[in-house]
């Protein structure tokens, strides 16, 4: 792909407005019967969300405090069960460009995320020489969970520093086995 491409990705990723949930400080919490699988899917009361335009709503309004995940608005903070993480990237495209190249994660909300400084990609380890479960960090303490067709693909583009394997976006180089990270 082009930088001019990488440049409209990354252009779309900057104006996408959300709302100030961090500013908000609700009196009232309580919590409701919601949850976030481990795939992405969402539930209420037992049933699975399919608009995908309401999963989309609510993703935009996530907050984890204390390491509980909540829904925020300005009355209310409706702390919600996440199995995993809130999101899943379901995509990686790179993109090369003159300077470097760029991973673009695209996220189940249909979000976009390029991975650098910013959005570092790092993989945890329940049990030592476990399985891996790797992240994109998206924001504000919320991450992807990396599903497991985009970890393959990030794989193939390993990159070997100084004995050290992983991945370049940005020029941030992130190291994906679980006696790497730093």
């Amino acid at each position: 792909m082009t930088q001019d491409s990488l440049d409209a990705i990354a252009d779309a990723v900057s104006t996408s407005s959300l709302p100030p949930v961090h500013l908000w400080n609700p009196s009232v919490t309580r919590t409701i019967d919601m949850r976030i699988a481990r795939n992405g899917d969402w539930f209420y009361q037992g049933s699975q969300i399919h608009r995908m335009r309401m999963v989309k709503l609510f993703s935009t309004v996530l907050r984890v405090d204390e390491g509980q995940t909540y829904l925020v608005t300005p009355q209310e903070r409706l702390a919600i069960e996440v199995e995993d993480a809130p999101f899943t990237a379901v995509l990686v495209e790179q993109h090369d460009s003159d300077e470097s190249s760029s991973l673009v994660f695209t996220l189940n909300t249909d979000d976009k995320v390029i991975a650098g400084k910013e959005h570092p990609v790092f993989v945890e380890y329940e049990t030592a020489g476990g399985e891996p479960s790797p992240y994109v960090h998206v924001r504000n303490n919320l991450n992807a969970l990396i599903s497991r067709t985009v970890f393959y693909q990030l794989a193939e583009w390993l990159e070997e520093r100084e004995g050290v394997h992983g991945v370049v976006s940005q020029g941030c180089f992130m190291p994906l086995s679980e006696s790497e990270r730093p």
